[in-house]
């Protein structure tokens, strides 16, 4: 058997102020002292293990692997109360007088949900399957700030939503009210064509072939050259 040290790329900092998070929440449950296998500290360090490299191994930190999984479940959820939801993501944004936001949307893996249900043709699909990406996994939408750092994700939606209709679900009513009010346009890509107000989208190639007058070509190179940052709110959100 061959033993090893390793160090966590993180801050003791950060590692600190989940604790905090955690041990606000034990105590929002009601758990006794000295009751938990692990303290709140070691918790935020397995959940940062989990984050950083995909690894909860609970025999490193003495625990079982249910009980690694449930204190990363724990650890996940105090986190994510912490997030803004999206109106107060859209007051920010009015208040930072941001010139525009990016909407952009990706399919996150998963090889542990399937689920049969209906298409629109009658027919028997997987839930879960995303034709776009391939692969089973859920759909989420987001807004980027126009340096693409990201501001806002919504609730998952399964992988055989169209984007268009996980928009509509989640966050376009209130960016329609955002162009409406505050003259803030979204960005985004041709996949959310026909999304209304406010949001705009490039010029489709005519399909006849017809090449795009200059001004429409124009407008492309300048949305896309201003939308392409929100492809950098994923890569901080997926950690490359």
């Amino acid at each position: 058997m061959i033993t090893y040290r390793a160090t966590l790329d993180v801050s003791r900092e950060l590692a600190q102020y989940i604790g905090r998070l955690l041990r606000a929440e034990r105590h929002h449950r009601g758990t006794r002292r000295h009751t938990r296998a692990l303290t709140c500290f070691r918790q935020a360090v397995l959940a940062l293990r989990w984050v950083r490299d995909g690894t909860a191994l609970g025999r490193d930190h003495g625990i079982s692997r249910a009980t690694a999984y449930r204190y990363l479940d724990e650890a996940i959820a105090v986190l994510a109360a912490q997030a803004p939801d999206l109106h107060q993501t859209l007051e920010q944004t009015t208040a930072d007088e941001l010139g525009h936001l990016i909407l952009d949307d990706k399919v996150i893996s998963s090889d542990r949900c399937a689920e049969p249900t209906t298409s629109v043709k009658g027919e028997q699909i997987d839930l879960w399957y995303s034709g776009k990406a391939h692969e089973h996994g859920g759909n989420i939408q987001a807004l980027f700030a126009p340096d693409g750092f990201p501001l806002w994700i919504s609730h998952v939606s399964p992988g055989s939503v169209h984007d268009l209709t996980a928009a509509r679900t989640h966050v376009l009513g209130a960016l329609y009210a955002l162009a409406s009010w505050h003259d803030i346009p979204t960005l985004a890509d041709s996949g959310y064509e026909g999304t209304g107000r406010g949001v705009l989208t490039p010029v489709k190639q005519p399909a006849d072939g017809t090449t795009l007058a200059p001004g429409n070509r124009t407008y492309n190179q300048l949305l896309r050259s201003l939308r392409c940052l929100g492809e950098r709110g994923f890569a901080l959100l997926t950690q490359r």
